[in-house]
């Protein structure tokens, strides 16, 4: 059963009630929300993984911590759209089990009506950082403590 975690559906609400610029705006709005990496990975950053899908270069990392999940981002600040995508998609899986991430619809974008102010090329990649947070919840790259 697809279903979103909780924090997901509010904000795939929130940007249903925005009307045409307003969601690019919030889409924003979560770009200058991503947070910087936290010290204990920005001197590892060369573990993070990359999205080779994405033409802008984003990197990755998913922390397991007691069956739950949380996804660190490195993406250029020059890139305010896909940090958003980032910023909107750490925000909104924060604390997943590896389960509730693999039940997140891979359309789940359509809600949002990103669709309406946004190129496919641009959806494409949101599609592309989704898919790679549910690889990384299944393999053996994430760890399961780090302090």
């Amino acid at each position: 059963m697809n279903t979103l975690p909780p924090r997901l559906q509010e904000i795939v609400e929130e940007f249903a009630l925005c009307v045409d610029q307003e969601k690019l705006e919030h889409l924003l709005y979560f770009a200058e929300k991503l947070p910087p990496l936290p010290d204990w990975l920005a001197s590892r950053r060369g573990e993070m993984e990359p999205v080779h899908e994405c033409m802008t270069p984003i990197f990755v990392y998913a922390h397991r911590q007691s069956g739950h999940l949380n996804y660190y981002f490195d993406v250029p600040e020059d890139s305010p759209t896909v940090r958003g995508f980032a910023a909107l998609l750490a925000d909104g899986t924060s604390g997943v089990t590896p389960e509730a991430m693999l039940n997140i619809p891979a359309d789940f974008y359509l809600a949002t009506g990103l669709v309406q102010v946004l190129t496919m090329q641009r959806i494409n990649g949101l599609n592309a950082i989704l898919a790679h947070m549910k690889r990384l919840a299944t393999d053996g790259l994430s760890n399961d403590a780090i302090d």
